[in-house]
């Protein structure tokens, strides 16, 4: 695996050199627009909305748009000017109990791993933090863009989090939430009791993407055909009419729930994971 940074993470005097490495993969199918007489790729074209004519690449810049149709055009210089110092360096600037975060402000993890100078240095690091219940906040630049990241303990690993600064996020008021209780007392009772019976361990690999496997299916079914075969409609779910009577509803899940041995519900979760 390719690092995608290398630098420092430093806190106080102390200098750890380390390597970030991504934590995630995506895995999704990719799809090409064609032309439906010969499947023949399309392909797109720069094209200046002045007089239509076809831009070469040599010619492009970048500029951005301070109002509607004016801008003010960017050389490299002035990015580079603009870029944040630090290139190479995560600078620690505080320690903050992880649970004060909110999840909304997590965005992507990176995998840190510590070069051999840097294994004690980062190890100690890693166990105070463990000790101490903290994540560090940083900002890091990487390919080219500054972003603001935790820094947290995880097993044996340090995981670098960035998360979004707080005006990249949309303010909650603008959704509409309902401000009344709940239900009443026996209603809240038995979805309290239903919630209990489908508590069981989190087993991450037990869950798959099932419209991708649906899709590659298709693909598959298709090729077989010879390109010939219709796509199949996944049957169509009744839309959900008016709950009447919520006590009745959770009464009726709650039993389904509660005639089924908790080690059948594991099975069967096992079952649709394979």
């Amino acid at each position: 695996m390719q690092a995608i940074w290398k630098g420092v993470i430093s806190f106080g005097l102390v200098s750890i050199p380390v390597a970030i490495y991504s934590a995630v993969r995506k895995d999704e199918l990719k799809f090409r627009m064609v032309r439906k007489a010969d499947l023949s790729p399309i392909n797109y074209k720069r094209v200046a909305e002045a007089d239509g004519q076809e831009v070469p690449y040599a010619e492009t810049a970048r500029a951005y748009e301070f109002e509607k149709g004016s801008f003010v055009p960017l050389e490299e210089d002035d990015f580079k000017r603009a870029r944040a110092p630090g290139v190479q360096s995560l600078e620690i600037m505080e320690f903050v109990a992880q649970k004060e975060i909110d999840p909304l402000f997590f965005d992507k993890p990176y995998y840190v791993e510590p070069d051999k100078k840097g294994a004690h240095a980062y190890a100690l690091l890693r166990d105070a933090m463990a000790e101490t219940s903290v994540v560090g906040i940083a900002k890091v630049v990487i390919r080219s863009r500054q972003h603001l990241a935790a820094l947290r303990p995880q097993g044996q690993l340090l995981v670098l989090e960035l998360l979004h600064f707080s005006d990249e996020l949309v303010d909650a008021t603008v959704i509409k939430a309902p401000v009344e209780a709940g239900g009443n007392r026996k209603e809240m009772e038995l979805a309290k009791s239903l919630i209990g019976s489908m508590v069981t361990d989190w087993q991450p690999d037990k869950y798959r993407d099932d419209y991708k496997s649906a899709l590659l299916d298709v693909i598959a079914e298709k090729l077989k055909a010879g390109k010939k075969a219709g796509s199949r409609r996944p049957p169509s779910a009744k839309p959900a009419g008016n709950v009447v009577d919520m006590v009745e509803m959770l009464e009726r899940s709650l039993k389904g729930f509660e005639t089924r041995p908790k080690t059948k519900r594991k099975a069967q979760g096992q079952k649709q994971a394979a």
